[in-house]
């Protein structure tokens, strides 16, 4: 499976001392972009709990206006609150869906925790419908994990 050789990779971008964790979390959002043929747009939030927003830290893809979310309000919002994995196959299905792009059919959106705490989330876009699955969800769990160790 094409995400398990994308491990040792991310491996060594994430552990990368010379690098600082908001160069790591860009360099991350490219390697996922280049390298997953349907991850469009890649971004990572991170949450202000005192203001219930998120607020976009690094991503690669289209420029978004979407720099600052409350908490609730789209897919990432509602990850925000629920502290749960959201998949959308079909956005256009999606009521609180908020559109970066006429282009995006998918998204992806996994919270990071760190000491039990939801502190942000992996955003991932996508112009192919309904193209996630468990390994998708997985491998970015997995992903998140590794990111929480230099936040």
């Amino acid at each position: 499976m094409i995400f398990d050789a994308l491990k040792p990779q991310l491996t060594t971008i994430i552990e990368d001392q010379t690098a600082s964790p908001k160069q790591r979390l860009q360099n991350i959002c490219n390697f996922l972009r280049q390298n997953i043929s349907y991850y469009h747009w890649v971004g990572f939030y991170f949450a202000n709990h005192q203001e219930q927003t998120l607020h976009l830290q690094a991503y690669s893809g289209e420029a978004t206006q979407h720099t600052v979310i409350p908490f609730g309000k789209g897919i990432c919002g509602q990850v925000a609150l629920s502290n749960q994995n959201f998949v959308v196959p079909d956005v256009k299905a999606q009521d609180n869906y908020i559109a970066c792009s006429i282009s995006v059919k998918a998204e992806i959106v996994i919270p990071l925790f760190k000491n039990g705490v939801n502190i942000g989330q992996i955003d991932i876009d996508s112009n192919t419908p309904d193209p996630f699955t468990k390994a998708d969800e997985d491998f970015l769990g997995w992903l998140n994990e590794k990111v929480a160790t230099i936040l």
